[in-house]
């Protein structure tokens, strides 16, 4: 299949069809393409059906006047006033047969279309940068998509479906009063179709301004919508129901008012399409009913004039709705488009080759990197993790511990410097075989809201379900699972909600054990955590880096302590490395981060003694109250 990007560029309607043809016409898929096929025989056929209708209208309408002149040469039972009435109503439903056809054939095609374009989206979706999903709402890109989609449909099936038919039964209409009537006939039917469609393309143009302005506030809505409710715990902390409640209402009250407007104007286009073709059909029933008068038209023809304007008027009708939603369609799919356009930061070199891991070294050579030029992050960071080793990498806040991390996966290319696996720069292999030779266990684990057993298996989905009890088992999460009423197929809720921070990191750690990677990053793994929970978090990540080269972003040095090196960063630069004694002993940045910490520590200990001991306190003298009480 064509695989060229779609755009809309000024709103083209022709562009557009041009660009999605390949997808209704799929170079891969003679199937569909003969669906196409058969889908246009039908059209056609419905078509000229369509056209006799009103021949059997006039025919049962001159027979049942008494006149004849114009009955075509058949036998006369074929001629008689039931026949003909049947015949009529038989030929209509023969042409509703074949519409139906049509519908049904191309039903799969314009469905293949939009699946594939989907598809297209939610692939290009991911392979855009960090920084513009962290830069986007999740909200308002989904509504973004879920509307192009719908607008590709509609654009798919109108143009085909509808668009072709239509100008068909104009042809067909014209040829057929040039020949039997006259040509003033055909002009008063053009000057109508020509003013309906100036009309209707006008109003149109005004209407999807009103359009847009709907969208954005839709979108507006929704995002505020998606993001209270992602944000539901913290809306509870801070009593700000009521100011949630009042955005969200501001944005619907937008929505509303456009909404409105909307609805309004579509009222208008709809009342001014029937004034033109009103009085078009006007014109042309007073000239029938003129030649009837002066008796070189019969009745017969005066009825088949109005049956065929009447019939004319659906399709009629049909070009301002094909308009109106192509261009609606338009507009919806624009962002999409947009979206579509937008080029990914980071892409593999075309020579870019799989990553070859043998012992898993991996360096950080003089690298600088800033995201945004204005104001550097790391500062000609250099160090080297041996293979099997662990390294820790710690410091204030903003010192740029995280960005090592997602450098390391290469969410984003360095500015300066070089950053290798076993000697192999990770900008000059492919992204998918860099991060399949990389385990991260993050400081905030997100689950998917899924199984338990679906979370763990992310790690790697062909996993056996007995590889999937032993890495719950190694992370120790496995008797907790299996005390679950449903075990591993708990849903975990969203975002995994319905778990504690302790049991998600050690999910984190279960699929991370399944993924096997050589290369393990730790990045704030239980920073977040209680300090008995630490403690149990700990012994696992110690088990999975066991014989992995490990890379350990922390904050709380007492996580550290066995690493085989420290790396103290200070403002995007190293200001200090060696194991933890040699840094204690050095009584530097790192002697006093540690310092404070135990302090912290300390004290916290202290609070939870005094806590445990007020408690049993209390219990003491209810005790005693109650001995003296009996």
């Amino acid at each position: 299949m064509a695989n060229k990007t779609v755009s809309a560029e000024s709103g083209s309607i022709f562009a557009t069809l041009g660009n999605l043809w390949p997808y209704m016409w799929p170079a891969d898929r003679p199937d569909l393409k003969m669906r196409v096929v058969w889908a246009t025989v039908f059209l056609i056929v419905a078509k000229l059906t369509t056209v006799l209708v009103p021949y059997f209208f006039k025919w049962a309408t001159e027979v049942l006047s008494g006149e004849g002149a114009s009955l075509p040469n058949l036998p006369a039972f074929l001629l008689a006033p039931v026949m003909l009435v049947l015949a009529y109503n038989a030929v209509r439903i023969v042409q509703l047969g074949f519409n139906q056809l049509r519908d049904a054939l191309f039903a799969r095609v314009g469905q293949h279309a939009v699946r594939q374009l989907a598809h297209k989206t939610f692939v290009h979706m991911h392979e855009l940068s960090l920084r513009f999903h962290l830069e986007r709402r999740t909200g308002g890109l989904s509504r973004i998509i879920e509307r192009g989609v719908k607008g590709i449909e509609t654009i798919v099936r109108f143009t085909i479906l509808n668009t072709l038919p239509t100008v068909l039964e104009f042809a067909l209409v014209a040829v057929i009063f040039a020949v039997a009537y006259s040509w003033v006939y055909v002009a008063v039917i053009a000057v109508t179709v020509w003013l309906y469609t100036w009309f209707t393309v006008k109003a149109s143009d005004w209407r999807i301004v009103i359009r847009q302005r709907m969208n954005d506030s839709d979108t507006d809505a929704n995002t505020k919508a998606v993001d209270s409710l992602l944000n539901f715990e913290t809306v509870k902390y801070f009593n700000n129901e009521a100011m949630e409640a009042r955005r969200f209402d501001h944005s619907m009250a937008r929505y509303e008012e456009a909404a409105t407007r909307n609805w309004t104007s579509l009222g208008w286009l709809n009342f001014g399409q029937g004034l033109i073709f009103g009085a078009g059909m006007a014109v042309i029933m007073c000239m029938s009913a003129i030649e009837v008068q002066r008796g070189t038209h019969t009745i017969g023809d005066f009825v088949f004039v109005n049956a065929m304007l009447m019939q004319l008027a659906v399709p009629l009708n049909f070009i301002g709705f094909i308009y109106r939603e192509i261009r609606q369609g338009l507009t919806d799919i624009e962002n999409m488009f947009d979206l579509l356009d937008v080029k990914a930061e980071v892409v593999d070199k075309p020579d870019a080759r799989p990553l070859c891991v043998e012992k898993g070294s991996v360096r950080f050579d003089n690298v600088h990197f800033a995201y945004d030029s204005n104001r550097p992050i790391l500062k000609g960071i250099s160090f080297e993790v041996p293979s099997g080793k662990t390294v820790a990498i710690v410091g204030p806040s903003g010192a740029g511990k995280s960005t090592i991390s997602r450098l390391l996966f290469r969410f984003y290319d360095i500015q300066d410097g070089a950053i290798t696996i076993d000697g192999q720069d990770v900008r000059g292999v492919t992204q998918e075989s860099l991060r399949a030779a990389i385990g991260m266990v993050p400081q905030d684990t997100v689950l998917f809201n899924d199984t338990v057993a679906y979370n763990i298996r992310y790690g790697r989905m062909d996993a056996t379900v007995d590889e999937m009890r032993q890495a719950a088992e190694l992370a120790q999460i496995g008797p907790f699972i299996e005390s679950l009423p449903e075990g591993y197929r708990t849903m975990v809720g969203e975002r995994g909600l319905k778990l504690s921070g302790g049991e998600k990191q050690r999910v984190a750690i279960a699929r991370t054990i399944l993924k096997a990677p050589p290369i393990l990053m730790l990045d704030e793994a239980t920073s977040a955590l209680d300090t008995q929970t630490e403690q149990e978090i700990q012994a696992a990540l110690d088990l999975v880096s066991r014989g992995r080269t490990t890379l350990v972003i922390a904050h709380r040095l007492s996580t550290v302590i066995a690493a085989d090196e420290i790396i103290v960063l200070q403002d995007g630069a190293i200001a200090e490395r060696g194991t933890h004694r040699d840094l204690l002993d050095a009584k530097g940045l790192y002697a006093q981060m540690w310092d404070r910490q135990r302090e912290a520590t300390e004290a916290e200990e202290r609070l939870r003694r005094a806590r445990e001991e007020d408690e049993l306190g209390v219990v003491v003298r209810r005790r005693t109250e109650e001995v003296e009480a009996s």
